[in-house]
């Protein structure tokens, strides 16, 4: 009798990231984190639980480290607030919930679920869905909680070459992110009950303004998940994104086409290429295929199944395995 597959994909966002920029040690604190991320959803998987506890347990970890961009990690709006978004979709039942531009909820994939699970809604923003997480329970933290220098410094950053590309280019708005990386973290998993979730957070790009939303939170466009085709979620160019619904997009392709994942995927990083964007994704079907695409120089990622080994990954090529914690 066969065992039934399990699996956890996990990013932490895509971008230029240039190796000769990245120290041993920041490598370091990516890969640690990206391994207890795996070490976390794993052990729901391998406990029988379900792939939406999964999902949820590994991008907990991922918004607790200082080192993604999310939750602790989160960047700076041009007006020094952190707004976070995450979305989270259950592939059996295709329910859903969102969060956006949120300041003080200390994970935001979980107002997520309990948007998804404890209420008639999919997407609450703001002052709102701060109440409605408060009132379900949800960890509240003070916004300082969410202050990290090597943010700080970004944004004091952004803000300088802001004032100097507006003379010369009214319509850059260029993310300065000290490795070129879009922040976002997310995961997709399979259950041994043959479920797929989907799920993706993000504090969005330094020195965003006007109460700008990204891909992320929204259902379709940064994250999908349905057991007739795939579960996905996106990093990158959020605005491109959400015009090419990349995640449902990559879904329709498998479903509809039959394509396999690497090719859907593929094909929406190829659309999306097509209107000035690009970043990754991370999808996986039911039967345990999956694919970790990317058209930047590097995303980092994670992926673990029935065997318990991590296979951790900044760069293209094969991941490299390393020993759950």
């Amino acid at each position: 009798m066969n065992t039934p597959p399990i699996r956890l994909l996990i990013h932490g966002g895509a971008g230029a990231i240039k190796r000769h920029q990245l120290t041993a040690e920041r490598e370091q604190a990516y890969t640690q984190a990206l391994a207890a991320s795996l070490a976390a959803g794993y052990a729901v998987l391998a406990a029988g639980g379900s792939s939406v506890d999964a999902v949820i347990a590994a991008i907990v970890v991922l918004e607790d480290s200082p080192v993604f961009n999310a939750g602790k990690g989160s960047v700076f709006s041009h007006a020094g607030h952190n707004e976070m978004d995450a979305s989270i979709m259950d592939g059996a039942t295709r329910m859903a919930g969102a969060v956006a531009g949120v300041r003080t909820i200390r994970n935001p994939i979980q107002a997520a679920h309990a948007v998804m699970t404890k209420s008639t809604h999919v997407l609450l923003i703001g002052e709102g869905a701060e109440t409605f997480a408060s009132e379900q329970g949800i960890e509240i933290v003070d916004a300082s909680y969410f202050h990290t220098q090597f943010r700080w410094n970004q944004l004091q950053k952004a803000i300088a070459e802001e004032r100097v590309l507006l003379d010369h280019d009214a319509d850059s708005n260029t993310p300065a992110d000290e490795d070129g990386k879009y922040g976002t973290v997310g995961a997709v998993a399979l259950d041994c009950h043959g479920n797929l979730a989907a799920g993706t957070s993000t504090g969005g790009l330094t020195n965003k303004r006007f109460g700008r939303v990204g891909d992320s939170p929204i259902i379709g466009a940064g994250t999908y998940a349905d057991n007739r085709s795939v579960a996905v979620s996106a990093t990158g160019t959020g605005e491109m994104f959400i015009r090419a619904a990349a995640a449902f997009n990559t879904a329709a392709q498998v479903q509809l086409q039959r394509k396999p994942v690497a090719e859907a995927a593929d094909g929406t990083l190829a659309e999306i290429a097509a209107i000035g964007g690009d970043g990754g994704l991370i999808v996986l079907n039911t039967n345990g295929d999956y694919a970790m695409r990317f058209n930047t120089s590097g995303m980092y990622r994670g992926m673990t199944g029935n065997d318990g080994i991590a296979h951790i990954g900044i760069f293209s090529g094969n991941e490299t395995p390393h020993s759950l914690p």
